[in-house]
């Protein structure tokens, strides 16, 4: 994606040393990169949300194990520092698959080649999640297509929380299809919804889609339901962070609730993900663990003031305690279909099995 005409990818190498990333707790007020140097920055970097989007931290995870066996190649490192990184973040399974693959990549091979066999492993995990999310918008471009065939009007589609290029590699997942359908010359608007408490929406989603030229609304997250009952949301289309080999799907806090409006007003909602994101090894959502976060990301916002400068400041009742569940599980029932790289698929283990087969055995 462009940035000021300059083309980005959300992490990338520089040198064999170090990687680097956009520090995404700027945006949108300023575009800041940051230079990760080893795995403990980039620890401090998942968990702080300077990155972030499932596909993304895994990337970049992957790149902090590389980079720690430059230092120590031992078994014991690998171990110590793989289970450290795998912590930043519970909920996301695409942190976890991409380590694994690290240590795959390297276990029973020669200390001294450990480092660079790790390197190129990681940068592989980034090149694959970029081809993953161009054919994920190939995939949903034909969906939007047919869509905007049927309605011979202006499509109105809403999204939740940020699924675009800054929570990938580059492209995205549920924005991937709306890019490619706005390059197509396909008349769409989408409905960003704000994704309180942490604003992914307003501040990410509407950063990528302003930039590409695509039309958009922000609206408060309890909107969605009235503008499904109005009629004026044709396709809800999200991404997730992981989903059950039942087609469970765990998503930013307030997917659950867009699901049932959209079931009730008889709107299509679709999940895009990489096959990644996919947990073989968990049945059903409710076996996910849901990372609860910060009270201080409820109780508190942070915003540009009228003088340019930005400001933190309270916005709840002194003394209120605050809970902050980061993620939430939409059955599969709710789900109208999967989008994902090898295609659309029903929301089910029978819809999965038919698109990835290979992976019957195989966990994260």
């Amino acid at each position: 994606m462009k940035i000021n005409g300059k083309h980005y990818r959300s992490v990338w190498p520089t040198g064999e040393d170090a990687i680097g990333i956009i520090d995404q707790t700027k945006l949108p007020h300023e575009f800041a990169t940051l230079t990760l140097k080893s795995a403990e920055d980039a620890a401090h970097a998942i968990r702080s949300m300077q990155t972030r989007g499932a596909p993304l931290i895994g990337a970049v995870a992957a790149s902090g194990l590389a980079l720690a066996l430059r230092a120590d190649p031992s078994d014991e490192n690998l171990t110590a520092t793989s289970d450290m990184l795998r912590a930043t973040r519970p909920t996301a399974v695409n942190l976890a698959w991409a380590l694994q693959r690290i240590v795959d990549a390297v276990r029973n091979r020669p200390r001294a080649e450990r480092a660079a066999l790790a390197w190129r492993e990681a940068q592989a995990i980034a090149d694959e999640d970029v081809a993953m999310c161009e054919s994920i918008g190939r995939h949903g471009l034909a969906l939007i297509r047919e869509m905007a065939t049927q309605k011979k009007r202006k499509l109105n589609i809403l999204t939740h929380c940020n699924a675009g290029w800054l929570a990938t590699v580059d492209y995205g997942t549920a924005l991937a299809p709306i890019y490619m359908a706005h390059d197509a010359g396909i008349a769409l608007h989408v409905w960003v919804d704000e994704t309180r408490p942490r604003n992914q929406g307003a501040a990410l989603t509407a950063f990528e889609l302003g930039g590409h030229g695509v039309a958009h609304t922000i609206i408060a997250d309890n909107a969605g339901g009235h503008y499904m009952q109005r009629g004026q949301v044709d396709m809800c289309l999200v991404g997730t962070d992981r989903v059950t080999a039942n087609g469970d799907v765990a998503n930013k806090i307030g997917t659950y609730l867009k699901a049932l409006a959209a079931k009730d007003n008889g709107v299509p909602f679709y999940v895009a993900l990489p096959s990644s994101t996919i947990d073989w090894s968990l049945n059903s959502g409710r076996d996910i663990a849901i990372e609860e976060r910060s009270e201080d990301e409820v109780l508190k916002l942070t915003g540009r003031m009228a003088g340019g400068g930005l400001a933190t400041v309270e916005i709840a009742a002194p003394g209120s305690a605050a809970a902050n569940p980061g993620f939430d599980i939409t059955p599969a029932r709710l789900v109208t279909g999967f989008i994902t790289e090898r295609g659309v698929c029903a929301a089910s283990e029978a819809g999965l099995r038919g698109l990835f087969p290979k992976n019957e055995s195989k966990a994260p």
